[in-house]
């Protein structure tokens, strides 16, 4: 009888050892599967990471920031951020009681005010207008004074035409 339950132990352990081995098998293939797709999942990533990393490089080349031929223009008057002083100025403008001065249409829902600014050399800015409702863009010449003073001149300017 002693025998026998050593040979039933031997045999129960034997079949543990042989459903462990099958199991961590089946178990690494199931986690090298995951792991390549996890890499590919990584490598999509990646790819789309640089992608948006160029694109937003494509989108910083026309800024005064990344101008140093136009950020020349300012050396002399030591200013910091440049860019960050020309907008501040320019919403100045928006201080105003009604229209935005520099917005060449009278408000339908409220006052044209400046909300976005785009700075785009030592010369000119792209800015964006609404009344709530309605919307346009404008182009601002600018001249960037030694007594840190601002003129802004209307180029151009568009508004858009809301269609039901």
């Amino acid at each position: 009888m002693k025998k026998n339950i050593y040979l039933y132990l031997f045999i129960f352990s034997a079949l543990i050892c042989l459903y462990l081995a099958v199991r961590g098998s089946k178990m690494s293939e199931v986690n090298t599967a995951r792991i390549q797709s996890l890499e590919g999942k990584v490598e999509n990533l990646k790819d789309s990471l640089q992608q948006s990393e160029l694109r937003a490089l494509e989108m910083q080349y026309f800024s005064l920031e990344n101008n140093d031929d136009a950020l020349a223009y300012y050396d002399h008057l030591e200013l910091e951020n440049p860019t960050r002083y020309i907008s501040d100025k320019l919403l100045e403008t928006n201080e105003s009681k009604g229209d935005n001065p520099l917005v060449p249409y009278e408000g339908m829902q409220n006052d044209f005010k400046i909300n976005k600014i785009k700075v785009l050399n030592h010369k000119w800015i792209l800015a964006d207008f609404s009344d709530g409702m309605y919307w346009g863009e404008i182009l601002i010449r600018y001249e960037l004074k030694d007594d840190l003073g601002v003129d802004f001149t209307l180029i151009d300017h568009l508004l858009y035409t809301r269609s039901n």
